[in-house]
């Protein structure tokens, strides 16, 4: 049997008046979703559970079938895709360049910077600022990680921080991190700002009518993970594909096969079908393939309703199309499409409602619901209350 997970990150919405009060599943054209929910089963799903923050972290994990209550932060994921590992004592921030404009959170990823702006960025960030016991490491685009030794005391791990794109529109000054030990992160946020202002990259920025990277900004920290083997967990072997960190620092803790697709941006203008392609190729030597697609999470918190529907349409027609038309040759299959938590375009950021789901393919026993949207899959019920109790039951893994 092959297993395909199809994630678009941040799909789930709510009613949106510039939509004529449907959501962006209701109002895009989805053909192969809809043919998926009509010949299979369909319905919501807990990814995120009660009490914890809605993350991607917390939603991928969920998808992939773990318990995400043991995890201490996202930005460990995101370290182990660059290849660090964290050693005891050593806790990974997430380090975004964003832009501050009147002291307040204008974009949570300086206008979408592009990685080679960024590296360049981040290059001049670490000559100016590591330090002994602090090293800043260049991800892509505006993500990136800082690496900190404590005293052992954990003090650091605890301090409050803020994830960006939750206060848009928002004074900074009441989200900087908070608590013992914050002085250090920043201290850092502040010399970040001198550096920042006078960087080519951020001059050239400003005169295109971009948005520069103003300031470093810290949050999702947490210590070395500990993830079980996903071979030893399900009994399959498989691959990740994702243009994100966070979801190949998963696959990798998870002894996952982390493919790199050319064009996959982890935005909207990403390589779809690519990613499609790669993911039917991997099924050659692979039971199991994670595929997840960021951009429509990324037109969530931009709040732009007409980019949240062509990103559903594009992962519809170029992620889900060819990997059902492979499905229906190949008769040992099950699909599985989900969001990890919904980024409604009103909220601008992550929520904790349940998403909804449709499974298909041998041995899925159909309910046959007209399309593949929130209303439909709410109608049925909420069946599962864990992603990973419903990945256990995708997979047959009791």
């Amino acid at each position: 049997m092959k297993y395909i997970i199809l994630v678009p990150d941040g799909a789930a919405d709510e009613p949106v008046k510039e939509l004529g009060g449907k959501t962006p599943l209701e109002a895009g054209r989805t053909p192969h979703m809809d043919d998926l929910a009509r010949n299979g089963y369909s319905a919501l799903v807990r990814t995120i559970p009660h009490g914890m923050a809605p993350g991607s972290d917390v939603g991928n994990l969920s998808l992939l079938g773990y318990d995400p209550s043991s995890l201490s932060g996202r930005a460990p994921l995101e370290a182990a895709n660059l290849g660090i590992d964290l050693g005891p004592g050593q806790v990974a921030f997430r380090c975004n360049l964003v832009t501050i404009q009147d002291e307040a959170m204008l974009d949570y990823s300086a206008g979408h910077i592009s990685i080679d702006e960024a590296a360049l960025i981040m290059k001049d960030l670490a000559h100016e600022l590591n330090a002994p016991g602090l090293v800043y490491h260049t991800g892509k685009s505006y993500r990136h990680i800082c690496i900190i030794n404590t005293d052992g005391s954990g003090d650091l791990s605890r301090v409050a921080c803020t994830a960006p794109h939750d206060i848009l529109g928002q004074k900074i000054l009441a989200h900087l991190p908070k608590g013992l030990k914050a002085g250090i992160l920043l201290d850092q946020m502040e010399r970040s700002k001198a550096i920042l202002a006078a960087h080519p990259v951020n001059k050239a920025r400003i005169s295109a009518g971009k948005y520069p990277a103003s300031m470093t900004w810290f949050w999702g920290q947490g210590e070395r993970p500990r993830i079980d083997a996903y071979t030893s967990r399900f009994g399959v072997t498989g691959s990740v594909i994702s243009a994100v960190d966070l979801v190949n620092g998963i696959g990798r803790l998870a002894g996952l096969q982390v493919i790199t697709v050319p064009g996959a941006t982890g935005y909207l203008d990403t390589n779809f079908r690519g990613k499609a392609e790669y993911a039917i190729a991997s099924l050659k030597d692979h039971d199991f393939v994670f595929v997840h697609v960021e951009a429509t999470d990324e037109a969530g918190h931009n709040g732009d309703a007409r980019a949240k529907v062509e990103a559903v349409e594009h992962f519809d027609a170029d992620v889900v199309g060819p990997v059902l038309d492979w499905a229906r040759l190949n008769p040992d299959v099950r699909i599985l499409v989900s969001p990890d938590h919904p980024t409604p375009l009103g909220k601008r950021t992550h929520t904790s409602a349940p998403v909804p789901f449709v499974m298909y393919g041998k041995g899925i026993e159909p309910n046959r619901l007209d399309r593949y949207n929130e209303t439909l899959a709410a109608q049925a019920g909420l069946v599962f209350d864990s992603g990973e109790q419903m990945i256990k039951f995708f997979i047959g893994k009791k």
